[in-house]
């Protein structure tokens, strides 16, 4: 990290601040003077309710007033997505039952967006001058999260009206902190048993939001297994022990079944799919436009296994719920599959 001395603005803040790295470890506590990157220069902020600082001279941090009411810290990464952001944003404070953490990681935020989340008072915030991918992302966000519970969301997702509350009261059922939960979509070309297909919108421009609210609790599915995409909600405590997203998996292709697999290696067998809780989801804004990393292969180099003996093997994705997950057996085909995938993982 460089000298905070160096940097060319200075913002003097009454604030007690740490500044943490990019790994999570405490490398400096420092009071008094705190100095931004150009993009980011103070004079545009009205920082009277709220903590600026820097982890370096390319990642910039600003943190709202703590609630000490919120339940769950929500963490969006988002990349130059401004319009459904927005909406994304919007739909959790009018639909939500309890009052929340917001925290938004702005990748480079060139249409608009930065500009915009200066001016939401309630919402922390990171920025980077450039796109870092999802884990980076997600890891810096968690870093500043208040509540006992991270909660990851997609910008590109509309939550349907009291979809914390169905969360929240799974996670009152199960009575320990050995979970991992998860939403469930409704999308509009919807490829997987976990999601409900129904076209309210491919777009914001077509997006039916009265519709939607008309008729989302009526559309049928029951709770499921294997959680895994978002939106999905872990005890902060269990997201330390794995250590948040993995980096080797940048920009973020295969990186929710990794931290699936992590969540699995130390002991979570609850991963369940609620039905109750439900939101809208455009799909995959951001991944279309971003260069894909080769996930696949990194995935069975990690574990071993591929993502797809995960998903059907372990998890048991899609599958009607039916309590806490096993050890699985794996058929012999499964097995020799899987070494002649890591065989030519060798290879690549």
């Amino acid at each position: 990290m460089k000298n905070l001395a160096s940097s060319k603005f200075l913002y003097h803040s009454p604030r007690f601040l740490s500044i943490i790295s990019l790994s999570g470890l405490l490398l400096r506590i420092q009071t008094g003077s705190i100095r931004f990157p150009k993009y980011l220069c103070p004079t545009q902020f009205t920082l009277t309710s709220t903590t600026s600082y820097m982890i370096d001279d390319s990642i910039a941090i600003v943190k709202a007033p703590k609630n000490d009411r919120a339940l769950f810290s929500i963490l969006i990464p988002s990349w130059n997505n401004l319009p459904y952001l927005r909406l994304c944003v919007e739909s959790i404070r009018k639909n939500s039952h309890f009052p929340h953490q917001i925290i938004v990681h702005v990748n480079e935020g060139s249409d608009g967006t930065l500009d915009w989340i200066r001016r939401q008072p309630d919402i922390d915030f990171s920025v980077s001058p450039e796109n870092i991918g999802v884990c980076y992302a997600l890891n810096i966000s968690a870093s500043l999260a208040t509540t006992d519970y991270i909660l990851f969301i997609n910008d590109d997702m509309y939550v349907c009206p009291d979809w914390d509350k169905a969360l929240y009261d799974t996670i009152q059922s199960i009575g320990h902190n050995r979970f991992f939960i998860s939403a469930t979509t409704i999308e509009a070309t919807a490829d997987t048993s976990c999601s409900i297909l129904q076209d309210f919108g491919k777009s914001i421009e077509t997006f039916n939001e009265k519709k939607l609210l008309e008729e989302f609790a009526t559309l049928p599915i029951g709770d499921w297994q294997g959680s895994t995409w978002p939106p999905n909600v872990v005890h902060k405590e269990i997201w330390d022990l794995v250590g948040g997203y993995s980096v080797e998996f940048s920009p973020g292709m295969y990186s929710d079944p990794d931290f699936s697999m992590k969540l699995w290696k130390v002991g979570i067998r609850l991963f369940k799919g609620v039905s109750a809780s439900r939101v809208y989801h455009f799909g995959s804004i951001s991944v279309n436009r971003i260069k894909k990393n080769d996930g696949y292969y990194a995935f069975i180099n990690k574990w071993k296994i591929t993502s797809g003996t995960m998903s059907k093997y372990y998890l048991r994705r899609g599958q009607p719920f039916d309590g806490p997950l096993r050890e699985p057996e794996l058929p012999l085909a499964v097995r020799a599959k899987t070494l002649y995938r890591r065989l030519l993982s060798v290879f690549r």
